[in-house]
């Protein structure tokens, strides 16, 4: 990315903290502004090229801002910001001009993503009679979405699939990847992609679940300038982004019935029609599906359509939990404390064997996804060569032992739980959003366990 100046624009100082470090990283210009008002002050002051707001504030929240924005400096790209459970706010902030939203947590990839596809046009576009074309290489130039990320697996049940992958990739046919939640099926579909003769040409992730059903249509064929209020510039969908390379549409199952009739025909006649368009978009793309769950349950609820399963299904790999696998554990642990260290000078940890045996016994119902998660904690946290088993956070809201492990513990589970929590803290500097990460959990759960942690101490103090 090139140096325009963003602004930021969010209540939570983790948050605005968080964002402007991963923003300065890209090489990118940062302000930011705790409500409305004051962002609106900033943009008085000096140009921005793109916003990136928060929906809920005090004094001003985002949508307040977005129309304000809209009506003194429309040219400005506002990203909005919301929590799933308002994604009704981001409905409401496309209709009024938005040019997308981020559904939080979001990892840096989706920021990444939605800010070079902002500054697109800022950054060569081609502008025609008032529109703005956005150039696929602008969009994908920054996202690695092209980059293999290595199946990592000595498990002979896995070579098998990754193998089944390796001889699909080089075919156009559709692929349908099951499995749990965690278990790597990105993954697959990545490796699927770099192993095709598609691997140059780019690789689009849609989530199904994570989109709202009013803007999926949308997000998914584009629309057309006037489609509906808001759309103020014709605006490319992820199928037209994803000619001649590949579309991972994540949980499949969350698709809805209209849009699945509508999937079935880009399938069948290799075509898309936009919102409010007239005329048939030819596309060129090869379609990975997804899904933890059971389609064929879905079908026998009326849920998911017959047709679509048949079109879907015509290569299918299904990737076994961590548990049915616990071989590739220590070579999973090893590949994942190489990627998540910091570099320099210091050996690399290695894993006791202490630690290693809770491991193997432990079931992972997060699977390889937790792992990882487990080890990145460890790497923030552990001293020392080794990473020995002092805490293990393994559920959200909860600590765990394997049985094994139970008579070696001198503090109780809450206790531990809580050492835990401001071990990262510290670790963090106090970065609740980093911490968060860092733990597994949400960055509301973070809040409710400190606000109870202080509670107790109140209460405590209250007895003395």
């Amino acid at each position: 990315m090139s140096r325009e100046n963003i602004l930021v624009v969010d209540d939570e100082p983790d948050m605005r903290d968080a964002l402007t470090t991963a923003l300065r990283r890209e090489g990118l210009c940062v302000s930011t502004a705790a409500n409305g008002i004051e962002a609106l002050e900033k943009v008085q002051a000096q140009p921005f090229d793109l916003i990136i707001t928060d929906v809920r504030m005090p004094r001003m929240g985002g949508l307040a801002l977005l129309q304000e924005i809209k009506r003194t400096a429309a040219a400005i790209p506002v990203v909005m910001m919301t929590g799933y459970g308002r994604i009704e706010d981001a409905v409401e902030a496309m209709k009024a001009g938005a040019f997308d939203y981020l559904l939080k947590p979001f990892s840096l990839e989706d920021l990444k993503a939605v800010v070079i596809k902002a500054l697109a046009p800022r950054q060569g576009a081609t502008r025609t009679g008032g529109e703005t074309i956005r150039h696929e290489e602008a969009d994908y130039q920054e996202t690695a979405a092209n980059v293999e990320r290595p199946v990592v697996t000595q498990d002979a049940r896995m070579l098998q699939i990754v193998e089944l992958a390796r001889e699909a990739a080089a075919s156009k046919a559709t692929v349908l990847i099951q499995g749990e939640s965690g278990t790597g099926k990105e993954v697959l579909a990545r490796f699927i992609h770099a192993n095709s003769p598609r691997a140059a040409q780019p690789f689009v992730a849609v989530n199904c679940a994570a989109i709202p059903e009013g803007l999926l249509e949308s997000e998914l064929f584009g629309h057309e300038k006037g489609a509906f209020t808001g759309a103020v510039t014709r605006q490319t969908g992820k199928f037209e982004y994803a000619h001649r390379g590949t579309i991972l549409l994540d949980e499949i199952s969350e698709m809805p019935l209209t849009l699945q009739s509508k999937l079935l025909r880009v399938l069948q006649e290799h075509e898309i029609e936009r919102v409010g368009g007239r005329k048939p978009v030819p596309v060129d793309i090869r379609v990975i599906a997804t899904t933890n769950r059971r389609l064929k349950d879905h079908m026998a609820a009326g849920k998911f359509r017959e047709d679509l399963y048949y079109r879907l299904n015509v290569i299918p790999l299904n990737i076994p939990p961590l548990r049915e696998r616990k071989g590739d554990i220590p070579l999973l642990i090893e590949h994942f404390v190489r990627k998540h260290s910091r570099g320099g000078s210091e050996p690399l940890p290695h894993i006791s064997q202490d630690t290693l045996h809770h491991f193997l016994q432990y079931d992972w119902p997060g699977n390889v996804r937790e792992l990882e998660n487990m080890v990145e904690r460890w790497l923030v946290l552990h001293q020392g060569g080794f990473l020995s088993t002092n805490y293990l956070f393994l559920n959200e809201g909860q600590a765990a032992l394997p049985p094994a492990a139970v008579g070696k513990r001198t503090m109780s589970v809450r206790e531990m739980e809580r050492a835990l929590i401001m071990e990262t803290l510290q670790a963090t500097n106090g970065n609740r959003t980093q911490a968060a990460k860092i733990l597994g959990i949400s960055l509301r759960t973070l809040r409710n366990k400190l606000r109870e942690y202080r509670a107790n101490v109140i209460v405590q103090a209250e007895d003395c």
